[in-house]
């Protein structure tokens, strides 16, 4: 192992120790590091990080921006041992981060997915409930891909109707209550499960047909060809809306019921933030210019009450 890529394993450590995943930002380094010692590199350079991060020739300027950030994270870390270490300046790719556009699914759209799924080819019969089961429950939960795909079993608690969310993105975990019609549809899919696999090869709550926890390269890959197969992306389209745009559209559809009831948003924010797991409520606040409706309805409210919190 060269000294730069037991560096980076030591960066990696010590950074998840304080909570950070680093899935992309691990994936990315590793192959920035296999791409310095493939040049015969051993210290971290501003010409060769900035080659590595606009490799992608047809990527967007923001990308490049990002693997330049994390590429700079990393020299910052390992100057402190190797002082020939350059620390790539900050302004080198000018280039903002913008938050995509969510894409609102509609409630036949939903429909149609979930239909989709059940007709999903299956060698066992299971593989058609699981997708539609767990694409139904990020709809009407918000849950973020990788979060129902690690529940295990001892997690979902159907007497109560609560879901343990152990541990994603911030190291946080939370609890998910779920409604009764929810509670029914994951009952139907624990009995078919424990009835195709009675001796699957993982806790995993969401499994194969080979017993084996769901990864989510794998979900998304199957949520692309469910969604080409209804027509929400062409044939060869490699974007569309996203199987995270569930999220989306499970938040903006609760603020515009609390709108259209009179509920007083502002003190219900806090709740809708903790229950879809963001660190901050600022974050939950970006919902509201996600649908003109939305926009719409916050803005009469806020005139209605003179600019008060309501």
């Amino acid at each position: 192992m060269s000294r730069l890529r037991k560096a980076l394993e030591e960066y990696l450590a010590v950074r998840r120790a304080f909570g950070f995943k680093l899935r992309l930002a691990g994936s990315l380094l590793h192959k920035f590091v296999s791409f310095a010692e493939q040049e015969g590199a051993c210290v971290i350079t501003t010409e060769l990080a900035l080659r590595w991060a606009t490799q992608p020739e047809g990527a967007q300027p923001a990308q490049w921006a990002n693997r330049l950030a994390m590429v700079r994270h990393f020299a910052q870390y390992r100057r402190a041992a190797d002082p020939r270490t350059e620390v790539p300046l900050q302004g080198f790719l000018p280039y903002a981060f913008r938050r995509k556009k969510p894409y609102i699914y509609s409630e036949d759209e939903i429909a149609r997915i979930l239909g989709a799924a059940r007709r999903l080819p299956s060698w066992k019969g299971l593989r058609a409930a699981t997708y539609s089961t767990l694409f139904g429950l990020m709809a009407v939960t918000g849950m973020r891909v990788c979060e129902p795909i690690a529940l295990d079993r001892e997690d979902v608690d159907l007497a109560r109707g609560i879901l343990v969310v152990r541990k994603t993105k911030f190291n946080k975990s939370r609890l998910v209550p779920v409604h009764e019609t929810t509670r029914e549809a994951l009952r139907r899919y624990a009995r078919l499960r424990d009835r195709i696999c009675p001796q699957p090869e993982t806790p995993s709550f969401f499994i194969s047909e080979e017993g084996t926890r769901l990864t989510e390269n794998v979900v998304q890959k199957t949520f692309v060809k469910v969604s080409r197969k209804i027509g929400l992306r062409g044939p060869q389209d490699s974007h569309g809306p996203r199987l995270h745009d569930f999220r989306h559209g499970f938040a903006v559809r609760t603020l515009l019921q609390w709108y259209r009831t009179g509920a007083n948003v502002e003190r219900h924010m806090p709740e809708l933030s903790a229950y879809l797991g963001h660190a901050h409520v600022n974050d939950t606040y970006w919902y509201l210019s996600a649908t003109p409706e939305l926009l719409q309805l916050a803005m009469q409210r806020f005139h209605a009450t003179g600019g008060r919190s309501s």
